[in-house]
């Protein structure tokens, strides 16, 4: 019987042996891999690449592999191992990615789908760009033609900002990051009245690229008020005249207590006062070196429609107060540049008017509201010196 016993289990044995021994199944590739570039600010010079794929949903799976290779000339190679479903890269990125799923034994799967990351995938430029002179921020508003011709495409608008110097017509060498927006308009915020900024727009894919900028774009935040009552001389004297800034502590500085000085319409240091003749009311420039000049010769939508200030055309001529109508100052700065300042009335009585004010604190600088921006690329001598 022990002998039968060994004869069957020798059977079994050999039995078994001429059986197929199956390997251990391959994980399956990963799906969907799709990529992200990080822009810079740069075009041609993004930050890195963060890669993407679906996870491999298997008990057996230990890592990923990434492989890469910068031209189609050469061989994939190793780029890196991650337990996530999820890679970066840093630095410029290798023409194509692939990537494999690794199990516990150290087999991996096949391949995904590479990715190719094509430049030709960037969207266009913005093609052009205006800007909102405001009271501590300039507001922009570009042409949204990189969502308009390619929908499926855009992800969203890069703003990027930068010093500029009125003087030489020329941007800082330092750009930063105001912000992203969907929309093709931004409010660039928290900014320093009278300190002139560049600007500009990029448009940015789903996939990272990032277009060549629009035109840069030149402005400068200034203060206004609206809304703001004076009477007429021979009414109300206390409150008839208006200075525009009053270096009250001759520091040189504009402090916020200094601007848009409601005063008496007697005082010889005033930039202009109201009076009346009983029937209408007029606005009359007062100290030395102060003009003014109708914006245009009817009413205006608002004070931001007044933006450069004209470099002549300016008088000492008593000018009638009209609603709607748009007034722009010139004064001495008393440093050998000019200042100017903007006025719209928006309501006349027979005692008294309403209006708003803006005024340009950077020395010689005429940007006053909307458009007020120049493009950084033209010579546009807004720099005005007294004579």
């Amino acid at each position: 019987m022990r002998r039968a016993l060994m004869m069957v289990a020798v059977g079994m044995a050999i039995g078994a042996c001429g059986e197929d021994v199956l390997p251990p199944a391959l994980l399956p590739a990963p799906e969907n891999l799709f990529y992200e570039l990080e822009a810079s600010g740069d075009p041609d010079a993004p930050l890195g690449i963060l890669l993407f794929w679906d996870f491999v949903d298997d008990p057996n799976l230990a890592i990923y592999r990434v492989y890469s290779r910068v031209s189609t000339t050469e061989s994939f190679g190793l780029r890196g191992e991650t337990t996530s479903p999820t890679f970066h890269d840093g630095g410029d990125p290798d023409l194509e990615y692939f990537v494999v799923a690794v199990d516990i034994n150290g087999v991996e799967s096949p391949e995904s789908e590479t990715a190719v990351i094509d430049e030709r995938l960037r969207l266009e430029s913005p093609a052009s760009i205006t800007s909102t002179s405001l009271n501590g921020a300039i507001h922009l508003a570009w042409s949204d033609n990189p969502f308009q011709n390619e929908p499926s495409g855009f992800k969203q608008y890069r703003v990027y900002s930068a010093s500029y110097s009125l003087d030489d017509n020329l941007c800082g060498e330092f750009w930063s990051l105001e912000g992203a927006t969907v929309s093709p308009e931004f409010l660039v915020g928290a900014l320093d009245n009278g300190i002139p900024r560049c600007l500009a727009v990029s448009a940015e894919s789903i996939e990272g690229w990032e277009s060549l900028w629009s035109p840069i774009r030149a402005d400068t935040p200034r203060p206004d008020a609206r809304n703001v009552v004076m009477t007429a001389l021979s009414i109300v004297s206390d409150s008839a005249g208006f200075r525009f800034w009053q270096d009250v502590n001759n520091d040189g500085q504009v402090g916020a207590l200094e601007l848009g000085v409601i005063a008496d319409g007697n005082r010889g240091d005033i930039d202009f006062r109201v009076t009346t003749d009983g029937t209408a009311l007029f606005i009359t420039p007062v100290r030395a070196g102060t003009s003014i000049t109708l914006w245009e010769d009817g009413p205006i939508d608002d004070l931001t429609s007044i933006d450069f200030a004209p470099l002549d055309g300016y008088s000492t001529v008593v000018r009638q107060a009209l609603p709607g109508w748009g007034y722009v100052f010139e004064m001495d700065g008393g440093d050998g540049f000019a200042r100017f300042g903007a006025v719209r009335v928006t309501h006349v009585g027979q005692k008294y008017m309403i209006f708003d004010w803006s005024y340009q604190t950077d020395p010689g600088n005429p940007e006053l509201a909307i458009g007020g921006g120049a493009f950084t690329a033209e010579d546009t001598g807004v720099v005005v010196r007294r004579r």
